[in-house]
């Protein structure tokens, strides 16, 4: 109750969720009276960032950083549209496969909805598509981009759960097809519903020029996916690889990126790595003061008072998330959620940690999107032009195909091990 009552105080009052996490501990230390446990405090906290794979983090930052600056993501789109030809809505579908290919990079929703904003709606705007539901299919495509490796929300819940982050990047792959294809199948509907155009049809000269244009910047993803698919590199090092590659594309391939680029690239990059870092380590602390408190065998115990069966288990846990994620990001979740029901999951119901990471990630995403917090939902709101309420609704049917998915990975745990336990 200390722990709860402390942190609910903590942040009703405003503090930053990292300082939430710090000050909850030592009051937990202080109430307690064991106070030797201070002389750990500091050592707990920077504990918390040593960790190889952490590495990886600011360094798939700034990967998005440069591939931004050397114009990587445009040809990514004019790829898109040279793949799919002359159909209903053509524009509508190369926004999602633009933000496929835009995943398999960035990692990040809001950085993927701020970059497409940027790209992709204009376009479509200008081909006659309305441009609220062009700012929504942005939108909802950024919802990929946890699940589609490379991931920093699988990076974020390797490290707090200690488990292989290229096993997490493995299994996230069929899910993350799954979820394409459900899009697809909105976006079919809406073609209909809002009379979208047909795309123009290019000829085959053009779109081996587009082909040609975009495979220096198709051998990014490449390079990240197959390393580590290959056994030839840590997601670590995919991810330094794979920024080199990204910058020196920027600026003797496409040239679009200048030396001068680079160090406000690395300063971003820094910055935003620095905030996500700080929370980690404030993470460790909370974790190591909930392990002391005993919280993850109370809630077991809970729990199987309501339910004994594994499915029923991963239904609630769906509902918890959803709820959770309406109020607060991602990564703070994760490091709420995961030192407590991780251990519930495995030991008492049997769940296969993997199957509850790509649950964990990809449920909590769907909070980026969602009101009263909703991060991506009001930068594609602000990019766009468009009201926020009005894009809350039409991303609605494509969270409906992800809660489908959801459900399936609950009742078929293979859709997100299989390939992994394959390789």
């Amino acid at each position: 109750m200390t722990i709860a009552g402390s942190f609910l105080a903590f942040l009703l009052v405003g503090l930053p969720i990292a300082f939430v996490l710090a000050a909850t501990a030592l009051v937990f230390i202080a109430v307690s009276g064991n106070t030797v446990l201070l002389q750990s405090y500091a050592q707990q906290l920077f504990g918390g960032l040593e960790n190889y794979g952490l590495l990886a983090l600011p360094m798939f930052i700034l990967l998005g950083e440069f591939m931004n600056a050397g114009g990587i993501g445009r040809r990514l789109m004019s790829l898109s549209v040279a793949l799919l030809g002359a159909v209903r809505g053509g524009l509508a579908y190369v926004n999602l496969v633009a933000n496929m290919l835009m995943a398999s990079i960035l990692g990040s929703t809001v950085a993927q909805i701020t970059i497409m904003s940027k790209i992709a709606v204009p376009e479509m705007e200008k081909a006659g598509y309305p441009r609220d539901v062009s700012v929504g299919i942005t939108a909802a495509g950024g919802l990929l981009a946890p699940i589609i490796p490379p991931s920093m929300l699988f990076i974020i819940f390797g490290v707090v759960a200690q488990m292989p982050i290229g096993d997490l990047f493995i299994s996230g792959i069929v899910p993350g097809a799954m979820m394409f294809v459900s899009f697809i199948v909105v976006i079919a509907v809406f073609s209909r519903l809002y009379a979208f155009p047909r795309s123009e049809r290019l000829s085959i000269r053009k779109r081996l020029a587009a082909l040609l244009d975009a495979l220096p910047a198709l051998a990014i993803p490449a390079v990240i996916i197959g390393s580590i698919l290959g056994g030839l590199a840590t997601p670590t090092e995919a991810a330094a690889i794979a920024t080199l590659a990204a910058m020196l594309t920027g600026l003797f391939v496409y040239r679009e990126m200048s030396v001068a680029d680079i160090f406000p690239a690395f300063a971003n990059a820094a910055r935003s790595a620095a905030v996500v870092l700080f929370l980690i380590a404030a993470a460790q602390v909370f974790s190591w003061v909930i392990t002391f408190e005993n919280l993850p065998a109370r809630v077991a115990e809970g729990l199987q008072l309501i339910t004994t069966s594994p499915i029923v288990f991963l239904l609630l846990l769906n509902l918890l998330l959803l709820m959770l994620g309406m109020v607060t990001d991602p990564i703070p979740a994760i490091i709420l959620v995961v030192p407590v029901l991780l251990p519930v999951a495995t030991d008492v119901y049997g769940i296969d940690p993997f199957q509850f990471g790509v649950i964990v990630c990809l449920n909590l995403t769907l909070g980026l999107l969602t009101p009263p917090v909703g991060t991506g939902l009001f930068a594609a709101a602000l990019m766009g032009g468009v009201k926020a309420e009005r894009i809350a609704w039409l991303v609605t049917p494509f969270f409906l195909a992800v809660a489908a998915v959801l459900v399936l990975l609950a009742f078929f745990p293979w859709l997100a091990t299989g390939l992994k336990e394959l390789l």
